[in-house]
């Protein structure tokens, strides 16, 4: 399988799992590293370099998970 089609594979699996679960309004570091396919300390690095904002709860809005999965 090549990257391509890894990356597909795995973007229609998060839809998929989007459409038959509710998906909660902000996600904690871990969560979003599974969403993600990265490390929880991958997404702390993404955290503490800016890419990623914590509310004051220390969660992660969910539009910005979204937004890291769309394509550049």
């Amino acid at each position: 399988m090549s990257m391509n089609e890894a990356e597909q594979t795995a973007r229609r699996a998060v839809q998929i799992y989007a459409e038959s679960h509710p998906r909660p309004l902000h996600v904690t570091m871990t969560q979003a590293a599974e969403i993600l396919g990265l490390s929880r300390q991958t997404v702390a690095k993404m955290v503490r370099a800016g890419q990623m904002r914590l509310d004051r709860c220390g969660r992660i809005p969910i539009e910005q998970v979204d937004a890291m999965l769309q394509p550049v």
